[in-house]
């Protein structure tokens, strides 16, 4: 790893950085050169920060599994439509019992320093690497054996059956055995230099500067059409809108507040389906007043104009949510809840629930005042809870609001439960059993990013239970069926709407392609992508 003591501060600084890579682009589209950074077909991507890790299988957080995914490969693929296809695993098995998985790996896979993948790598990643990872644990939890039968096969032997296996699987990106084993995985360099089997292959990192891969030219997937992808750090938002508008940049997060400018400009998108959807949630403290009454909880959700919500402080951007679940996942949506018939914002209805327990309007107007939680750097966010205390006013309900770093809301909200309402973004995930799942089951540990509401309901964490012990899709829909009604019931944690917003933004200027769907969430179409002339 390369890191400099200097640190580009100013704008122009930054754009030199983009403005350099794109500079070897002038000549037009050039034959792949493979991994050695030649060639002039370069894709630039502003991220916002210096990234904390590149792979996600040992360090979590939005950028690495945004780099995890060009320069690793998981065994399954999963799309943002949630479909399955074939991974480094060509095909695969579950028994009938849900007790064994048998994996049938691609051969003729070389890692990125040329050592070949086999099953001895897929076994060491499930009895060593997986179980560190936070989705991965739970499969480490129930896993007697990783059976290599050969080279190129392997069999998971379960202790019991978990039912969200094969999304589990998907998101686990495959790590070399002979980079890490007898290291300390966590402090592992490979970590911040990763050697995968993916289409991208590490290059450098300069701290404060920018990351760069170049392509890699064993891909078994397929001709990789990039030379090199530059990653400039900008850290200012305003400088990456500018950029990516200007046609510096081919890739940059851009500000909900900008997307009308994205919608106006001929050559920009947003990728709104690059992932699983995104949700902008409202989170209640069960344990203060007065909201320990399931029947406030409801009248102040009821209170929250979501379809307001959409069309104004996310910019239009995606639909209110209806239900707990989002409508691509189907299987596992209760017909029996619907928001718009069971909380309808009604406001004289409201008044009178909230007066029938016993919070009357004091001489000023108002009820009650409530400590409203969320981050500052989610401008969607901010924007929703700006919006949602006119909205609770109108009912006699006021909001003190704290926005603060993303590590002060952590503490706040799950460590002390010093809150009473928390509004944050987030994603559904693989699946509702290892994403949205844990929002509602019991979190007496008070685990960050899980339920904080205080509440450990016995049907709810029972329908949970009974999600993951089984293999049938059917009888997981099912059981999460009853999660859902029951959470409806109590109301503690629920999407105000379903917003992709906060997805990648790209510049269609230079590259022709960029989004057109893959079959995994956050990799690019490297392989199909074209430099137009």
């Amino acid at each position: 790893m390369r890191t400099s003591p200097r640190r580009s501060t100013g704008l122009l600084a930054v754009l030199a950085a983009g403005a350099l890579a794109l500079s070897a682009c002038s000549g037009g589209a050039a034959e792949n050169t493979g991994g050695g950074g030649g060639g002039d077909r370069v894709y630039v991507q502003a991220i916002a920060d210096d990234p904390m890790g590149l792979n996600a299988q040992l360090i979590s957080g939005a950028t690495p599994s945004m780099f995890s995914a060009q320069i690793l490969d998981p065994l399954i693929f999963l799309s943002q439509d949630f479909e399955m296809s074939p991974g480094l695993a060509e095909n695969w098995e579950l028994s009938e019992d849900g007790l064994e998985l048998t994996l049938e790996l691609r051969e003729g896979v070389t890692w990125h320093d040329g050592e070949p993948f086999t099953a001895e790598d897929v076994a060491f990643n499930f009895e060593e690497i997986v179980p560190l990872q936070s989705f991965g644990a739970q499969i480490g939890e129930r896993l007697d054996s990783a059976e290599v039968v050969d080279e190129h096969t392997v069999v998971l032997h379960l202790s019991e059956p978990f039912g969200p296996l094969l999304e589990t699987v998907a998101a686990q990106f495959m790590v070399p055995k002979h980079v890490y084993e007898g290291t300390d995985y966590v402090t592992n360099q490979a970590n911040m230099e990763p050697i995968g089997t993916g289409p991208m292959v590490f290059d450098s990192y300069s701290s404060g500067e920018q990351v760069t891969l170049t392509a890699n030219p064993d891909y078994w997937g397929g001709d990789v059409q990039v030379d090199r992808a530059v990653y400039p750090i900008m850290t200012d938002p305003n400088a990456r809108a500018e950029a990516l508008f200007a046609g510096e940049v081919d890739q940059a997060s851009v500000d909900v507040s900008q997307q009308d400018r994205v919608s106006d400009d001929p050559n920009t998108l947003l990728m709104e389906d690059s992932n699983f959807p995104q949700l902008v949630t409202v989170m209640f403290n069960a344990q203060s007043e007065p909201l320990e009454d399931p029947a406030v909880r409801a009248a102040v959700f009821s209170a929250l104009d979501r379809q307001a919500i959409v069309d104004t402080a996310l910019s239009g951007i995606g639909s209110p949510a209806n239900g707990f679940f989002p409508e691509t996942l189907d299987w596992a949506v209760s017909p029996n809840v619907d928001f718009s018939q069971d909380f309808p914002r009604d406001v004289e209805a409201i008044n009178e629930t909230l007066d029938e327990a016993g919070l009357e309007r004091g001489a000023d107007g108002m009820r009650f005042t409530l400590n409203v939680r969320y981050i500052n750097e989610l401008s969607d966010v901010a924007a929703t809870v700006e919006m949602a205390q006119s909205m609770l006013e109108e009912v006699g309900i006021g909001l003190e609001m704290q926005g603060t770093s993303g590590a002060v809301f952590t503490e706040k909200v799950y460590t002390e439960s010093d809150f009473d309402l928390a509004f944050l973004r987030s994603t559904v995930g693989a699946d509702p059993s290892i994403g949205i799942v844990r929002w509602y089951e019991c979190n007496d540990q008070k685990a960050a990013a899980a339920n904080p509401s205080g509440l450990c309901d016995p049907q709810i964490d029972e329908a949970a239970a009974e999600a993951l012990a089984v293999s049938d899709q059917a009888e997981r829909g099912v059981a999460l069926t009853a999660l859902q009604d029951r959470a409806n019931e109590l109301m503690y944690y629920a999407p105000l709407a379903w917003f992709n917003g906060a997805f990648p933004t790209i510049n269609t200027t230079r590259w022709q392609g960029q989004e057109e769907p893959t079959q995994m969430t956050n990799r690019m179409p490297w392989t199909t992508m074209t430099l137009q002339e």
